[in-house]
């Protein structure tokens, strides 16, 4: 036991060790944070494509075609893509959905809390895959330049979390103004049981914490994807490149930052990018049954 706690310690013993002027000329043409940013492609009209929209672009591809497909291959021995959609849909639709409102809103809004399940999931799990999308540093193949591999989420970027946030937002209030009335519904932001001059703090109170949902719905999702890809790219050898050591302790912080990279990296996949997806359309099917229920 005492070995392993030792050889834990060794390379931060020596980073420690290192003498400060090893550490102090940091390499400052490492930019880790540029792998987000969005550099134009090309444009068609007003459109302007780069790689957020290539990532938005695949990720409503890839949640066409698996519904599309297994739809058309549905058997009654189901194979074993068709029984893992199948689970996913139970998780949306008795879960997600009926969980968290009546049958016939749950009849009603279901395609729209699945396909927000599906886009964000989808959206989460290629930000994981690398892709040719780094256009700032390029690939000499048989005299073609071509993007070198990199990590990116359309989700880690704000403006996406942030669209879809508003939807949502915009969708439960019509909801609950279709289902009750523009006053009736503004009343029922009151809890039941308040009277007299406490109702105007509640209703402020109220009215702040459903402008909150803007940020607090995209934000989540945005930093919790952000947060997972800097970490990424940090400990896949990011830190030695920035740290500019000498070989033999780079060679030493490069193993266990790796290490660190692949725990960071099989954890991310295997639940931040479900997790995510999983809050985030729960928290939709909250805000719709909430909107539309009689009591506040």
């Amino acid at each position: 036991m005492r070995r392993r706690v030792l050889a834990a310690l060794l390379p931060v013993a020596a980073l420690l060790a290192t003498p400060a002027g090893a550490l102090a000329a940091i390499n400052e043409a490492y930019r880790p944070q540029d792998e987000f940013k969005l550099d134009p492609w090309f444009s068609i009209g007003p459109i302007e494509f780069n790689k957020a929209v290539f990532y938005v672009l695949i990720a409503t591809a890839l949640t066409c075609f698996s519904m599309i497909y297994v739809a058309r291959r549905m058997q009654a021995r189901p194979n074993r893509l068709q029984t893992a959609v199948e689970s996913a849909f139970l998780l949306m639709r008795d879960n997600i959905t009926r969980g968290n409102m009546d049958d016939r809103m749950a009849a009603k809004w279901f395609p729209f809390i699945g396909t927000i399940f599906l886009f964000i999931w989808f959206s989460n799990i290629i930000g994981y895959l690398p892709l040719p999308t780094n256009t700032e540093h390029t690939v000499n193949i048989f005299g073609i330049e071509v993007p070198s591999l990199a990590l990116f989420a359309a989700t880690a970027n704000l403006s996406v979390p942030l669209v879809l946030t508003l939807v949502v937002w915009v969708s439960y209030h019509v909801e609950g103004i279709r289902a009750k009335g523009f006053g009736k519904y503004l009343a029922s932001w009151i809890p039941a049981g308040v009277e007299g001059p406490a109702r105007g703090p509640i209703f402020v109170i109220e009215v702040i914490s459903h402008l909150v949902r803007l940020v607090s719905l995209s934000v989540r999702l945005f930093a919790n994807i952000l947060a997972g890809h800097l970490l990424i790219l940090f400990m896949g050898g990011g830190l030695v490149v920035l740290l500019n050591v000498a070989v033999g302790l780079a060679v030493v912080i490069g193993i266990v930052t790796g290490a660190m990279a692949v725990a960071f990296f099989l954890f991310e996949v295997g639940l931040v990018a479900t997790l995510q997806a999983f809050i985030f359309a729960t928290l939709t099917a909250i805000y719709l049954g909430g909107a539309v229920a009689e009591e506040h």
